[in-house]
């Protein structure tokens, strides 16, 4: 099918055979099912599947299932909420960072981090769910009598719904000319739900698209205002996000530091994301011809910027905290560095702040596979160091004594029901990519064909002028 398609474009609008295998490449999900793609779905369907049933018991029997209990009044959930909605905010930001600084190499990119970030914030929005007490109330964030406007959490969901909504549109533009593209590629006489849905979508977004210079023009401008009010938007969410801390008065919550901490912390493992997204999506879809390996490598210098500024706001938190020698700082950043919780926070160090620099330090392992490693440490690494930063202080006891001041602190257990949500979560985001990219090109066409054709007709021009 994806020959019989090259074959009716190739005496279109596709021009030259560069266009035609990059369309056809940008098609092939759509066009074209693996073998591995029903068994991938239905195994990743099942995971999540698995984490609802999990939820399900917990919303019947109460969070103390999930480990919760009057020592420890937050833990995980409020982990995965904040690491979630944190990469989410990577994949944004890089594509805006990089449209806005007209970066040419972002191209065959742009797709694969957008999708990354709308699939992943509504995963992480989720999450508020599993952490409410009662979830069949949680319609009052939207109602507004019942608003608290004292609460960073009711904050918190205007942010991020608001973020979503910028994410969603930012995703949307640069679709609008791929679907009148990605329109001829869709047989009209094949059957089934999906080629229906799809040819309706392709109909519906590109139906007025005809590729003049006014559509072009005005397209560029919306692209540009989107990217320039997402990063702002983004920067807000996990301000705000980090303000459901930063408000109280617990020792290690109570961090002026936190809104840029928790910003730094997002770019960082967002980066990471997208590089482990892009990887696999290259070596799924085989699109090793437009994704190389020094894609990777650029990004891996944006992980080492990232990650460098996050340890350093790691180190100052820490000398600030611990160098007054207050009893209760002084006992939170004991507990962190040689306490109970060592084992969690030098993983983090070492995975998450070490490992990736030394990696993007040393010529031999600067490659694509070593980003892809370092990224991916760096996701995980970053998921810790939100539990360091969550059930830490919320362990830790309000009232000591002398003789209480040590056993005194509370305890946290995981046991299968968190382990499972979290799970499903994490196995949802590479199921909506999947799910997503049957429907829509997986690559920028319209973009790269624009970046194809400047620097082609810059060389003209150069070659022209000697």
């Amino acid at each position: 099918m994806l020959d019989e398609r090259m074959a009716m474009s190739s005496g279109d609008a596709t021009g030259s055979e560069a266009q035609t295998g990059l369309r056809a490449a940008a098609m092939r999900p759509v066009l074209e099912t693996p073998r591995w793609w029903w068994p991938t779905v239905i195994a990743l369907g099942t995971i999540v599947v698995l984490g609802i049933a999990a939820w399900a018991i917990q919303a019947a029997d109460g969070l103390g299932v999930a480990g919760y209990n009057n020592q420890a009044f937050w833990a995980v959930y409020e982990a995965d909420l904040v690491a979630f909605i944190g990469v989410s905010y990577g994949g944004a930001v890089v594509s805006a960072i990089l449209r806005l600084t007209n970066a040419p190499w972002r191209a065959p990119l742009t797709r694969i981090a957008e999708a990354t970030a709308l699939v992943t914030l509504p995963v992480g929005m989720a999450f508020i769910i599993p952490h409410l007490g009662s979830p069949w109330r949680s319609w009052e964030l939207v109602w507004p009598p019942y608003w608290n406007l004292s609460s960073p959490i009711l904050w918190d969901f205007f942010a991020v719904s608001t973020y979503f909504l910028a994410t969603a549109v930012f995703f949307y533009l640069p679709l609008i000319p791929d679907a009148a593209i990605a329109r001829g590629w869709i047989d009209p006489d094949r059957a089934g739900a999906r080629a229906r849905v799809t040819r309706w979508l392709y109909r519906t977004i590109g139906k007025n698209w005809s590729g003049n210079a006014r559509q072009r023009k005005l397209l560029h401008s919306m692209i540009g205002l989107v990217a320039i009010m997402i990063i702002p938007l983004a920067v807000s969410v996990h301000s705000v996000l980090s303000f459901a801390f930063a408000s109280s008065s617990r020792a290690g919550y109570s961090e002026t530091i936190f809104p840029v901490y928790f910003v730094v912390a997002a770019l960082y493992s967002g980066v990471g994301l997208v590089v482990v997204s892009v990887a696999l999506c290259r070596r799924l879809w085989h699109l090793e011809a437009f994704i190389t390996p020094r894609h990777f490598v650029r990004l891996g210098f944006l992980l080492v910027a990232f990650g460098s500024a996050y340890l350093y706001l790691t180190f100052t938190e820490y000398l600030i905290d611990g160098y007054p020698g207050t009893t209760d700082r002084a006992a939170w950043v004991r507990q962190i560095l040689i306490g109970r919780y060592w084992i969690p926070f030098w993983i983090y160090v070492v995975a998450g702040a070490v490992a990736p620099l030394v990696i993007m330090a040393m010529r031999r392992t600067r490659t694509m596979r070593g980003v892809v490693v370092a990224s991916g440490l760096v996701v995980f690494a970053l998921w810790v160091k939100r539990l360091v930063i969550v059930i830490p202080p919320a362990t830790e006891p309000l009232v000591r004594s002398p003789i209480s001041a040590v056993g005194a602190w509370g305890t946290y257990h995981f046991t299968w029901i968190p382990i499972s949500i979290t799970l499903a979560a994490t196995a949802a985001i590479p199921l909506l990519l999947l799910v997503l990219f049957r429907f829509v090109p997986i690559l920028s066409i319209h973009e790269m064909e624009e970046i194809a054709g400047a620097e082609e007709s810059s060389s003209q021009g150069i070659g022209g002028a000697r």
